[in-house]
């Protein structure tokens, strides 16, 4: 059972991670209920320990020495008896292949095994990204396995795909865990907005695409369609094709947006932010297509 003192220790580091990255998009929690448990056991000390346990997300840009920016993700979790014991964190970026990316959040596990335990560290450990994740980022990939087998399957056909797929709706918690899987499986970045309507953008090569959208199709949903789609040729060297892919992501590892929820049921985003985000993403031209209103 969380301890009283753990539970302090955690909400003290939230409330600073959330002044040290007071933009909304760099510090999300996941999870507002957890929080709001985590905070009623704190402040009202009572015996009823939460029934969850916190996750958030930390995004930060790194620009190395050749003024490429890479946009990370850190995808943390605190276990139940943090900081007692040390929190899980994944880094996630398409600037990395599957390789890369391993090896880093290898490096950086044994790095909060070897000197996170009984203290907060959060913010060290997002220095630590910080300063140690430009190499992973600097070495020249390959291609990942996937990018090597569409070129060599049909190398005048590579394609990058950009998907806009429209929902009545998503709440279930299970498909939005298998929306968050499967795009991390099939290395596709993007965003998911859950709510009424609901949103989904995945961008990557397009046989992958295609496979998320084959896998997503068959869940059960009272709508869903695709309500644009962007498709770009690729190149089919193996460096050409992987730096091309980067370039043209216009968003991180894929991950969930909340917009000001609110209504009666908590099930309804702010498009007004909505609109802001895509336009800071350069996407604000699909906006009309979901709502068949200009934004602002």
């Amino acid at each position: 059972m969380l301890s009283q003192e753990e539970a302090e220790a955690q909400l003290s580091e939230l409330d600073l991670l959330s002044s040290m990255f007071p933009n909304n998009d760099e510090f999300v929690v996941t999870d507002q209920v957890a929080l709001a448990e985590l905070r009623h056991y704190v402040e009202n000390q009572t015996t009823d320990a939460p029934s969850s346990t916190i996750q958030f997300i930390v995004n930060m840009k790194l620009e190395d020495n050749a003024n490429s920016k890479h946009c990370l993700s850190l995808h943390c979790s605190y276990p139940v008896h943090y900081p007692t014991v040390p929190p899980e964190i994944v880094v996630r970026s398409p600037s990395l292949i599957r390789s890369q990316q391993a090896q880093l959040n290898s490096d950086l596990s044994a790095y909060l095994h070897k000197g996170c335990s009984g203290d907060a560290c959060l913010l060290t450990a997002t220095e630590w990204v910080k300063d140690n994740a430009l190499p992973y980022l600097n070495k020249d990939p390959l291609s990942s396995p996937e990018l090597q087998k569409a070129c060599l399957a049909t190398p005048e056909k590579a394609v990058f795909t950009r998907l806009w797929i429209y929902s009545h709706h998503i709440y279930n918690k299970q498909k939005r865990k298998h929306i968050l899987e499967w795009s991390k499986e099939l290395e596709l970045s993007g965003f998911s907005m859950p709510g009424k309507p609901g949103i989904v953008c995945v961008e990557g090569l397009q046989d992958l695409c295609e496979e998320f959208w084959s896998r997503i199709r068959k869940l059960t949903w009272k709508r869903i369609l695709i309500r644009h789609r962007e498709d770009i040729s690729l190149p089919c060297g193996n460096l050409e094709s992987s730096k091309e892919i980067q370039k043209l992501r216009k968003f991180p590892a894929l991950e969930e947006k909340a917009f000001d929820v609110h209504g009666t049921r908590g099930n309804h985003m702010d498009l007004g932010q909505l609109y802001q985000f895509l336009n800071e993403n350069g996407c604000s031209n699909v906006f009309p297509m979901y709502f068949g209103i200009e934004g602002k």
